[in-house]
């Protein structure tokens, strides 16, 4: 696909957030976009959503997506990392930051259109990425989901992101409802490194980053090595009278990514290998000392009288590879191709103790002493995927037709990990004593241990043509089968007309589907309670196990689709550019988490829980449905000012979701107020901003250049814990501003400073008492730490 030339200077001027337009839908060329702005040439780049061969202009695109070069992210942005600069930019995608929410502390999540983040499938360099092995539980905005790990990427490493704002299950399988993103890698010759330091106002928080890129020639190849080494530091925005620590996490990451293609034989071997650990600290809600209910119950006196805060460390490993190999066959295009996903995280927890072990040595004459640290242990996640893709351009077909078909096998495996045995047990079994496991996170039991597997099988058509100069059709089929929940089937067709010769319609029409994950079927986490004096599990119960077939909960099946969207582009003059999309996603069953159930709020299942000898259990199910609409609007502008440059970017999202029925199992109707209370469904319509808007203002002039980027988001209300006639948490709608200078020095050496939130804006307070991490500022919107102020020396070798 051939990108426009003055399109394309327009975009690689723009400042790394503003550099955000829409492009065609189609491409597989792979050559690298350069990576400062040039008025002449033709540059090629890779486009997600389409397997076209032919070449395709700028303005003529079938379905939205957005092209992000991150060149300039990377060199001069405020984030240092890729999920919190995506949400500087993009304002269909939505990352926050979460405090007090156990392991989601440790992975940012992501999502697309308000909706989950597992219902937006990445993809890097084109391949499926493997998902994390964490079930976002406790205080997260994706409650229930799985996602993506976007920050186990270096910034450094990457070329551009591409977001194909369409539901894309016909094209990719599983998991692209809301969309789809794909990371492409650099793979160019040269050498470059960054480094760089932020902090918040309040002076902590601190964040260090030192990044380096290097393409050398290697058997008439390029070979491209990242290594990153980031440092963020902990912040907290806790009153000087509360003992918590709220705010960042602590991370220490260490990563390192090659990405390359060899000519071998008639065609070229490509490859991406890459791995991350991560060394992660999130605190808990802290433990009260002397006077407090806390002791015995939840603390010992002699190890923390003034209380304690513990700390929730997750040790994690990400790898990621991909081997392939592109040909010819005879006037056939093959893509062949393995890839490999793996993510696991161990948790340790610091600062802590389990108050049974205290209590149990202090009945005995000592002085009430446990173990500070405990292994809780984890989990773990592996993907292994396989593609054989094939295609080929018929010029004289039409006005051009594309065929393209392929095979994908993908095998995948979950595990859980026991914790060692202080970090759950109840020591002297009665429940007289304090508490069992480890206070702040209780660890995994045996029971809780799990080693489970699945395969699926999938095969898919493709074709586009031009039907008419000015009119072209994409159709997409796929069939996967899952060995786990058996098969479906899912279609796609997208088509644009060119109206005149400035204004295009597009529109499609697709269904979808996304498989239930590994972990959201067999996740299982138990702790025991004490109810009337007997020991009693508290369970999320994995589907398929005693406790979910004794409450009557159905074995898990994939969510569906039904997507809708209709555009059409505009670029009166080489100058300006404007796009409009409304879409339209209805979900038949949805998998949540359900609420707890117990003998109180259900007696007659309370009963048969008891009977197993659980005094409370949630379960994952298919039980909801929900509507999204929206709009995407994008206008872009460049003009000469006095002896300089300006690029003007805008772009906005309007979204809406609204959950249109409660479908209870059998076993649970009449309930369906405990299956989704009104805080949990305000979670789920309202876990992002219905609305956000991006306007950023680049002016260069010489040696200088100068970024200004407001950022708005809409209002959000989410539910409390009392419930009515409390009244529910009501966030206004809140700006930022983002602000740097760029001082070239040469052509290959620039330093940034600046700043981001510079208005220091924050949250609609709440009531602490009512919000999910128990603090007047809730992590909705753009976080709640307040302004930062950053640096970086960029240098190009």
């Amino acid at each position: 696909m051939k990108l426009n030339p003055i399109r394309h200077s327009l975009l690689l001027a723009l400042y790394g957030g503003a550099a955000l337009a829409t492009l065609p839908f189609g491409a597989t060329a792979q050559t690298t976009a350069p990576a400062a702005s040039s008025d002449t040439g033709m540059q090629s780049v890779s486009i997600v959503g389409s397997r076209r061969v032919g070449n395709t202009s700028a303005t003529d695109t079938t379905v939205p997506v957005d092209y992000i070069p991150l060149t300039k992210s990377a060199e001069q942005g405020g984030q240092f990392d890729l999920a919190q600069t995506l949400t500087n930019i993009s304002p269909s995608f939505n990352s926050t930051r979460q405090t007090g929410a156990d392991g989601a502390d440790l992975v940012d999540s992501a999502a697309l259109r308000g909706l989950g983040s597992d219902q937006t499938l990445v993809l890097v360099n084109g391949k499926r990425r493997h998902t994390t092995a964490l079930v976002n539980l406790f205080g997260a905005r994706n409650r229930g989901n799985t996602g993506t790990d976007m920050n186990a990427l270096p910034l450094l490493a990457i070329k551009d992101v591409q977001v194909l704002r369409d539901g894309a299950a016909a094209q990719y399988g599983s998991d692209a409802i809301a969309g789809v993103i794909n990371v492409e890698l650099k793979k160019s010759l040269g050498c470059e490194s960054i480094l760089g330091f932020g902090e918040y106002s309040r002076h902590d928080g601190k964040n260090w980053l030192a990044s380096a890129y290097c393409g050398v020639a290697v058997a008439d190849g390029v070979l491209g090595i990242t290594g990153e080494y980031y440092d963020r530091g902990r912040s907290n925005r806790a009153d000087a009278d509360n003992p918590r620590t709220i705010g960042d996490t602590k991370s220490q990451n260490k990563t390192v990514y090659v990405n390359g293609e060899f000519p071998v034989g008639p065609g070229k071997l490509y490859l991406t290998a890459g791995a991350q650990t991560r060394d992660a600290s999130s605190a808990a809600w802290a433990r009260g000392g002397i006077g407090s209910d806390d002791i015995p119950s939840r603390n010992s006196a002699a190890m923390y009288p003034a209380g304690f805060v513990p700390y929730i460390n997750g040790d994690i490993d990400d790898r990621y590879a991909i081997l392939g190999y592109r040909t010819r066959l005879g006037e056939w295009a093959g893509d062949f191709s393995q890839t490999y996903g793996y993510n696991r995280m161990r948790y340790t927890i610091a600062h802590t103790l389990n108050a049974s072990i205290a209590n149990l040595d202090l009945s005995k004459g000592g002085k009430g002493i446990s173990p500070s640290q405990f292994d809780a242990g984890g989990f773990s996640f592996r993907q292994l995927t396989t593609n054989a893709d094939f295609s080929r351009f018929y010029p004289d077909v039409l006005g051009g037709l594309n065929a393209a078909f392929g095979m994908e096998y993908r095998a995948e495996n979950y595990q859980i990990f026991a914790g060692e045995p202080g970090s759950y047990i109840d020591a002297d079994g009665v429940g007289v004593g304090g508490n069992a496991g480890s206070q702040g996170f209780p660890g995994f039991q045996p029971g809780d241990a799990a080693n489970r597997n699945r395969h699926s099988s999938a095969a898919y058509l493709d074709f586009e043509a031009d039907l008419t100069a000015r009119t072209k059709l994409q159709a997409a089929l796929r069939h996967e089968r899952y060995s786990d929940f058996g098969s479906t089937t899912t279609g796609k067709l997208a088509g644009s007309f060119r109206a005149t010769e400035d204004v295009l319609l597009r529109a499609s029409a697709s269904t979808g589907f996304r498989a239930p994950s590994l972990q959201q079927v067999y996740f299982s986490s138990t702790f025991t309670d004490f109810i009337s004096g007997v020991p009693m599990d508290v369970v999320l119960a994995p589907n398929g196990g005693k406790v979910a077939n004794a409450a009557g909960i159905p074995q898990l099946k994939e969510e569906k689709s039904k997507s809708y969207t209709l555009g059409l582009t505009w670029t009166p003059t080489k100058s300006v550019s404007v796009t409009a999309d409304l879409y339209h996603i209805d979900i038949d069953g949805r998998i949540v988490l359900s609420g707890r159930f117990d003998a109180e709020n259900y007696p007659a299942l309370g009963a048969t829980l008891q009977s197993l000898g659980v005094g409370q259990a949630q379960f994952f199910v298919n039980s909801i449905d929900t509507r999204t609409q929206g709009l995407d609007l994008t206008a872009s502008h460049r003009a000469n000012v006095g002896a300089g440059k300006l690029v003007t970017y805008l772009a906005m999202n309007f979204s809406r979701t609204e959950v249109t029925g409660v479908h209870a199992p059998a076993a649970l109707a009449g309930f369906e107020d405990v299956l989704l209370s009104e805080r949990e469904r305000l979670f789920i319509e309202q876990g992002g901003p219905r609305r956000k808007a991006t306007l950023d203002f680049d002016y260069t002039q010489g040696q200088l250049e100068t970024d200004f980027r407001i950022v708005h988001y809409g209002p959000q209300t989410l539910g409390t814990f009392s419930g009515p006639p409390v009244p529910n948490q009501y966030y206004k709608s809140k700006t930022s501003a983002d602000l740097s200078f760029t001082w070239a020095f040469t052509e290959k050496t620039k330093l940034t400073v600046g700043g981001t939130n510079i208005f220091n804006v924050h949250p609609t307070a709440q009531n602490p008492d009512e919000t999910d991490n128990g603090f007047k500022y809730e992590s909705v919107q753009f976080g709640l730490n307040g302004a930062a102020y950053f640096a970086r020396l960029a240098h190009k070798f």
